[in-house]
């Protein structure tokens, strides 16, 4: 049986499937899922189980929408969702757009449960009457000129994602064979932190899972080739021996540029494939590589790529939320499972063959409380082979309980502003700057003991970060989610300052606590506050987050005296740090140790082989011997270049 035929044969089950009241039908692969055009869509959607019936015969997800000719002219379908959708939803002028590539309306709303009504009615309702089909988007509460522009660009784009997405499922949908092994390649991210990337192989699939770039000092606008070689900066694809369009998918855990920032380079070089995220990574990963290019640009380097590159990455991007089980291949099934690290991030898993292999690849990972986010999922349909992070992983990595760390912290801001200093906390953007957003925000709101008279700056990329945690509350914890629903989100506490005008002019208004971006002060605007900040004693710098090992803020931390930074007119200026320079441990995104040891041991089913990554050697290896003791499996510390065979 030739592709073509098999394709068919697929396409021809599921028409035969469709109630005949529906009409004549069309079917088609659209990437993972299968669409279904109709001319009568009253008979598919008057029984909710007829959809879930097709896909679970067919064992994927089904769409289905009119067919073009039955669609009611745009103008007129414009008036009546209008007149259905009641005033208080918070659709705003142009939050109806139409898409006819996919004969689908989409209603960006303030207030999304209002569009769609109880039970669904009145999205039946702009069905009935118009034969659009709506996909209902949630506005954020805050301006996101990344949300819009992400989303500008899948409607301009429309007519190729269509092609894409099509020429993506007949690929997805090949003859089905069985494969004779399995095998993970490790190329970037074992025994360091940075550059996460790792090739899972069997005989017919190649499926990369993350690509990233180092944080460390010195790679911005570096010339990559796309291996490493000496330059610790990059993934060594290199050693694939493969070319780059023998990947079937790239599969990303989180967005954050160790684990992302390295694939819009693949675009660069000819990859035509699909990537996979979660929706909220997809437009977080727009902020930072956007952010990227404009600050290398900035300094006076030369990016990895181009925008065009990031728009082409994103027009290939396939979104799915936690749970749904999707073909990246004809063999490979893949599942995210909520991380716990940041919005939208997570845990890989890949269901390999009929039964053959499953591997679960945590990226970052969070098992234990956080105000943002809930812990990590450790509930899998089966697990053969677990890759964990080991960023705190080494025997000492024990963090404080977390109310004594939020109080070390407010004690620290306390005491620095009573002497009449100003407090830097440099931060992610995406992530500890939320969660630290939270703690702020309930301690100078609720306790009296810390309601401190003083700004609470946030600067750099912070506000585009918590407008895109504004658009998914149903990512966060329930407590957050009401509150953004409730259209009191705390990200937008009247706490909360945006710094404006000079930084100079901002640091002679007195006390302050300044949110930087910029964890490890390897750039952004964490380090121009630093350079201002550093050589007053009466002032504190605070980190609450990883420093990598050759990065500005370790050495910070490590209390270095004076460091050589570049001034305006770029040449290297001597700093002194008189400032106090204090470390509060317990509000990382990251498992302490024994969060890791307490999530593998709770993993149900158990993994039967383990293997520690996304940490430094030392700890990736005792990491991995006290796991494969505790847990009486095969355990080991793989290295950069390593391959295993599984089967």
């Amino acid at each position: 049986m030739s592709e073509e035929e098999y394709n068919k044969e697929i396409l021809d089950r599921v028409n035969s499937l469709i109630p005949s009241e529906a009409g004549p039908s069309t079917v088609e692969f659209e990437g993972p899922d299968v669409a279904v055009y109709v001319n009568n869509i009253g008979a598919i959607y008057k029984d909710e189980t007829i959809i879930k019936s097709i896909s679970a015969s067919v064992k994927k997800r089904l769409i289905v929408r009119s067919s073009a000719s039955k669609l009611m002219p745009a103008e007129e379908a414009l008036a009546k969702i209008k007149a259905l959708i009641p005033p208080d939803a918070g659709v705003g002028p142009e939050g109806i757009r139409f898409m006819p590539d996919f004969c689908e309306v989409y209603i960006e709303a303030l207030k999304p449960g209002l569009v769609i009504g109880k039970g669904g009615s009145t999205l039946m309702q702009i069905i009935r009457e118009t034969n659009w089909v709506p996909r209902v988007l949630r506005q954020p509460t805050m301006n996101s000129d990344v949300i819009k522009g992400v989303r500008q660009l899948m409607f301009k784009e429309s007519g190729f994602r269509k092609k894409f997405l099509g020429s993506l499922g007949k690929k997805i949908n090949r003859i089905g064979t069985k494969s004779e092994w399995i095998k993970a390649t490790a190329l970037g991210g074992f025994r360091e932190v940075g550059r996460s990337s790792m090739l899972i192989e069997t005989n017919h699939s190649k499926i990369l899972i993350d690509c990233g770039i180092s944080p460390e000092p010195g790679i911005r606008g570096q010339d990559a080739n796309a291996s490493g070689g000496e330059n610790k900066a990059y993934p060594y694809l290199d050693s694939m021996n493969i070319t780059i369009n023998d990947l079937d998918a790239v599969i990303l855990t989180h967005a954050h540029m160790d684990h992302m920032g390295f694939v819009p380079y693949l675009f660069k070089f000819g990859y035509t494939g699909p990537v996979y995220c979660t929706p909220p990574s997809r437009d977080l990963a727009a902020l930072l590589l956007y952010d990227y290019n404009r600050l290398v640009m900035k300094t006076g380097g030369s990016p990895l790529y181009g925008e065009k590159d990031i728009r082409t990455m994103l027009m290939h991007t396939v979104t799915r939320d936690y749970g749904e089980v999707t073909n990246v291949t004809d063999e490979i099934k893949l599942t995210y499972h909520n991380a716990g690290h940041i919005l939208g991030s997570g845990t890989v898993h890949l269901h390999i063959g009929e039964g053959m292999y499953n591997i679960v690849a945590t990226g970052d990972m969070k098992y234990g409380f956080t105000r943002l986010l809930n812990e990590a999922d450790t509930r899998y349909p089966r697990i053969d082979a677990l890759f964990t992070e080991s960023t705190y992983g080494g025997p000492n990595d024990i963090t404080p309980n977390r109310k004594q760390a939020e109080i070390e912290l407010m004690e620290t801001i306390k005491a620095t502003v009573t002497r009449g200093g100003k407090v830097l906390i440099p931060l992610f953007a995406v992530g500890r700057s939320q969660e630290l957003m939270l703690v702020l925000e309930s301690y100078l709101t609720n306790n009296p003991e810390y309601k401190l008279d003083i700004p609470i700056y946030l600067d750099g990329m912070i506000l585009d970060a918590s407008a895109i945690h504004t658009a998914y509350p149903e990512y966060l914890r329930m407590g957050i989610q009401q509150r953004i629903l409730s259209n009191n989100s705390p990200f937008e506490s009247e706490i909360f300052e945006v710094a404006k005008g000079e930084r100079s002019e901002l640091l002679d208004k007195g006390p302050s606590v300044i949110l930087a971006s910029g964890g490890m002060l390897n750039g952004g605007v964490s380090l121009e506050y630093f350079k201002q900040m550093a050589e007053d004693p009466k002032n504190t710098v605070v980190f609450v987050g990883y420093n990598s090992v050759s990065s500005l803020g370790r050495r910070v931390q490590n209390r270095a005296s004076e460091i050589a930074l570049p001034g305006e007119d770029g040449k290297m200026t001597q700093i002194k740090i008189n400032c106090q320079i204090k470390t509060v441990e317990g509000f990382s995104g990251h498992s302490d140790r024994r969060q890791i040891m307490d999530f593998v041991r709770n993993l149900r089913p158990s993994p039967r082989k383990i293997f520690t990554m996304h940490g430094e050697e030392s700890k990736c290896e005792d990491l991995s011997r006290v796991l494969g003791n505790m847990m009486h499996a095969e355990s080991r510390a793989p290295m950069n270049l390593d391959s295993i065979r599984f089967k």
